[in-house]
C-alpha cells in the first residue's frame, strides 16, 4: 500500500493518492492522509 499527498501546481488544492492491494484497506488510508492534511 501507498499514500502520496502533494500541492496542486496550478490550483491552491492538496491532493490525496493511495493505493492498496485490498479495497478495504483503501478509506482507512485515505481518511489517514486526510487527516494529516487537516493537521489531526
Amino acid at each position: 500500500s501507498w499514500l502520496l499527498i502533494r500541492l496542486s501546481g496550478t490550483e491552491p488544492l492538496v491532493r490525496v493518492y493511495a493505493e492498496t492491494k485490498e479495497e478495504r484497506e483503501l478509506a482507512p488510508l485515505l481518511d489517514a492522509g486526510v487527516q494529516i492534511v487537516k493537521g489531526a
